[in-house]
């Protein structure tokens, strides 16, 4: 038989999008949220997320750990369930991994493919597997003020505006050592 939770999770997600599918399955979201991930882990009560946070895409959130399964004795296997808690005004990037147990204090950013395996104190930017602090969030948001803004776009079609804008050469490249 169908997993009839899934089911009803896709279709909602295809109508109405992954946020009403999350909350529908049980996951705590704030007001002004935009999430783009499915948040509804296996345990969807045991995540939760605070006001004007942003979920970027293929963001996966984990409440359990598997590796009990592994471990077995006269009293079976064991288990470990942890809650994950994102808190107001963050931004979570894409493909980011958040472990059992976290929680990511308001204010933070995780950085695109971040794995987070400690909680993220208020207000810091964090990047890398494991992720770990590579700025403070005011330093980052004072580099993000010098960024061309909306008006800064000419054109009529995106393409133009968005070309209107954008960077013209390419990052420095990685040495060795």
């Amino acid at each position: 038989m169908a997993d009839w939770n899934f089911l009803r999770y896709r279709l909602l997600k295809i109508l109405k999008g992954d946020e009403y599918a999350s909350r529908d399955a049980g996951v705590t979201i704030g007001v002004g949220c935009r999430i783009y991930s499915n948040l509804a882990a296996s345990e969807p009560w045991l995540v939760s997320v605070g006001d004007r946070t942003t979920v970027s895409v293929g963001v996966t959130v984990l409440t359990h750990d598997g590796t009990g399964w592994l471990y077995s004795d006269d009293r079976g296997r064991r288990y470990r369930y942890a809650p994950v808690a994102i808190g107001d005004d963050c931004f979570i990037g894409a493909r980011a991994m958040l472990m059992p147990g976290v929680r990511i204090g308001s204010g933070s950013i995780v950085g695109a493919g971040s794995v987070v395996t400690k909680s993220v104190p208020p207000g810091s930017v964090v990047a890398g597997n494991p992720a770990r602090i590579v700025a403070s969030r005011d330093d980052l948001m004072s580099r993000v003020a010098e960024w061309p803004t909306e008006a800064d776009k000419r054109g009529s079609t995106y393409q133009e505006k968005v070309d209107s804008i954008r960077e013209t050469q390419f990052r420095p490249e990685m040495r060795h050592g």
